[in-house]
């Protein structure tokens, strides 16, 4: 099937990240400081005391925070923490300072607060609304009003409803929209352009609201690996035309660009929605019974730890609700274990009022989920879910994320992800990652001010949920025109991808190089489901050059390699499944050999089962062609064919516990 890729270069995508090698603007520990100390920070304590002991702890962690030297050690008791946490000082590498969750304590940093005094909307509400705007009146608004299931408060959320969260029992519920989504936003119900949809025009027949009904509305719309939002300028019943085309594509293609509208109270008609109104700074509810009856909280805050300015320390056995955590360009030695977060980063505007393409699709891709920028620096053990971008960014250089459980994240499909990976010589082994917008990890190789770059490590992760929200993806997705400097990505389990959009025309896979990739090892991996198979390599631009793709299982699609000088470097070998698109790609200077293409049965122990490990039979014994450090440990005198070698150990991916 033809396909058409119009992807940017790396630089239009992310800009370099910069760090300082040394130093961090954290402030020194006061001179003579003693042994270390234990502190204690309670719900029951207070600020005052001297915070040595349990029964008379501090109130807040904050004060931990600004008493603490190297060595000290905050021990946090059971409790809802509602602060911003910024260290006064750093450790050092011998003596970090620690905050940790005392044994079995169930503590909780809360990026969001309370709010209540929610009263019933009544007609005459209504009536006054409707002033402003007059579609609130005769709308499903207002059915919800004459029902009793919608109430209101006064409360300050700022003028961006775009950064606007609401909870109702620790539940995020959702903006009120067209389609109404459900409250699952990594499957929402879609709405798709009609037929005479082009340009910035969306034409829907079910679009049966009034003329001018939507004006002003914000727009979400997705197609092909872009989402983007924009501003309703004009509608009328069967359309709808945004102030601009979407970003990228430049054009709403009938049937395939999906979308949403929010911003109109008129939609405010559905269990767990809500409306916001920044003028009269009044927030708007749906309920079948008084909000007030239960806990409704609001976001106002975005990191529930500041570490901007600190280095060499830990947090341990916290849990985040609402907010996240960052480190900064010049941190070093930062320890996150057994962190429990959840709704780590919101927004709902992806473009910002711009229109070029890098801007859109990267969205969240620095910013968002937990953060750790800087050098030396490190999450584990820790279990990430539900965020609009990422669930872990990685910046700056020699980062790591393992062991880490991450799920539903990327609700926006933009190029955030799972795990974001920016910089270089970062490590990312171990993690389960699933059900995510676009992509489970996401790499993009940059150079940073005053070191020296090496190659990323990606290995034994399980992905799988990938692709729900944007297509031409992959379970790790890397891009566009970067020599990688021999990064590797290896024993990966990569399968089940699960696209809610309905096109067939771009492509998933396991691992996919995309725009000329070079210098990369893509090693040993494992996928299942994927449309393209284990590895997609797309030459378009730059070529893709000294590519190692070895001992993959699952099938593999070559595109735009094949002109003269497109590939040379690159060696396929030891691969087992079909490739697409090596008809004469060797033209382009790519070498393939020993591979066990569609026509021979490699006899896996239990394929149905997806154990692709070599049954006894197999005729991918015994025929490799020997790479060291990729192949090693069969017990044949030569190395099997495909991702796992015969006798060896099975080795596993996904995190460790």
């Amino acid at each position: 099937m033809p396909r058409r890729w119009r992807h940017l270069p790396a630089a239009a995508l992310l800009t370099a990240v910069t760090v300082i090698a040394a130093g961090h603007p954290a402030a020194a520990a006061p001179a003579g400081a003693q042994a270390a100390t234990t502190y204690y920070v309670g719900p029951y304590g207070d600020d005052g005391n001297a915070g040595t002991n349990a029964t008379s702890p501090f109130r807040h962690i904050q004060k931990c925070a600004d008493v603490m030297v190297p060595g000290d050690t905050c021990e946090i008791v059971s409790g809802n923490y509602e602060e911003t946490v910024v260290p006064a000082r750093s450790g050092t590498a011998a003596q970090p300072i620690t905050y940790k969750a005392a044994a079995g304590a169930d503590v909780t940093v809360n990026g969001a607060s309370k709010v209540s005094g929610f009263d019933p909307v009544t007609a005459a509400d209504v009536t006054a609304i409707a002033q402003k705007d007059p579609y609130a009146a005769d709308s499903q608004f207002s059915d919800a009003v004459a029902a009793g299931h919608i109430y209101s408060t006064d409360v300050d959320l700022g003028s961006d409803v775009s950064t606007v969260q609401v909870f109702t029992d620790k539940k995020m519920d959702v903006e009120a929209q067209w389609p109404y989504p459900g409250p699952d936003l990594l499957d929402p119900s879609l709405q798709y352009a009609g037929e005479g949809s082009a340009d910035a025009t969306i034409a829907d027949a079910d679009l049966t609201r009034p003329a001018g009904y939507w004006d002003g509305a914000r727009a979400l719309t997705g197609y092909w690996y872009v989402s983007a939002t924009g501003t309703v300028k004009s509608s009328a019943v069967g359309s709808v035309t945004l102030d601009v085309a979407p970003p990228c594509v430049h054009k709403v293609v009938p049937k395939e660009t999906r979308y949403a509208l929010s911003g109109k109270i008129g939609e405010l008609a559905h269990p767990g929605e809500w409306f916001y109104d920044p003028t009269a700074k009044r927030l708007y509810v749906y309920g079948d019974d008084d909000p007030d009856t239960h806990t409704v909280q609001v976001k106002r805050r975005t990191l529930g730890f500041d570490l901007t300015g600190a280095s060499h320390v830990n947090v341990k056995g916290v849990k985040l609700f609402a907010t996240t955590i960052r480190t900064g360009a010049s941190s070093t030695g930062v320890t996150l274990d057994g962190i429990t977060g959840t709704y780590l980063s919101h927004y709902t505007d992806i473009t910002q009022g711009a229109t070029d393409c890098g801007s859109t699709v990267t969205r969240g891709v620095g910013d968002t989920g937990i953060v750790l920028d800087g050098t030396y620096n490190k999450i584990v053990n820790s279990d990430l879910s539900l965020s609009a971008g990422n669930g872990v960014a990685l910046r700056g250089q020699n980062n790591t994320a393992t062991d880490n459980v991450i799920h539903d994240v990327d609700y926006m499909g933009t190029y955030a992800a799972g795990v974001a990976v920016q910089g270089n010589s970062q490590t990312v082994t171990h993690n389960t990652i699933s059900r995510v917008g676009r992509s489970g990890i996401n790499l993009q190789w940059n150079t940073v001010d005053g070191l020296d770059p090496g190659k990323d490590t990606i290995a034994y992760n399980d992905i799988s949920g990938y692709a729900r929200l944007s297509l031409d993806v992959a379970a790790i997705y890397t891009c566009c025109s970067a020599y990688m400097m021999g990064s590797s990505i290896d024993h990966n389990v990569l399968h089940d991808p699960s696209p809610t959009t309905t096109s067939t025309t771009f492509g998933i896979s396991g691992v996919y190089a995309d725009n000329g990739q070079s210098d990369l090892v893509i090693a040993n991996n494992v996928g299942w489901g994927n449309r393209e198979g284990t590895v997609m390599l797309n030459g378009l631009g730059t070529g893709s050059h000294d590519n190692g793709v070895y001992n993959n299982t699952g099938g593999m699609t070559l595109f735009y390699v094949k002109e003269a000088g497109q590939s040379t470097g690159t060696h396929i070998a030891n691969n087992i499944g079909p490739i697409k698109g090596l008809d004469g790609a060797s033209a382009g200077g790519l070498v393939a050999d020993h591979n066990m293409l569609e026509d021979v049965d490699p006899r896996f122990v239990d394929a149905a089962g997806h154990d692709y490990r070599l049954a006894a039979d197999s005729p991918a014994r015994n025929v490799g062609l020997a790479v060291p450090g990729v192949n090693d440990g069969s017990t044949d005198p030569a190395p099997s064919l495909g991702a796992y070698q015969y006798g060896a150990p099975k080795w596993t991916a996904g995190a460790r516990r």
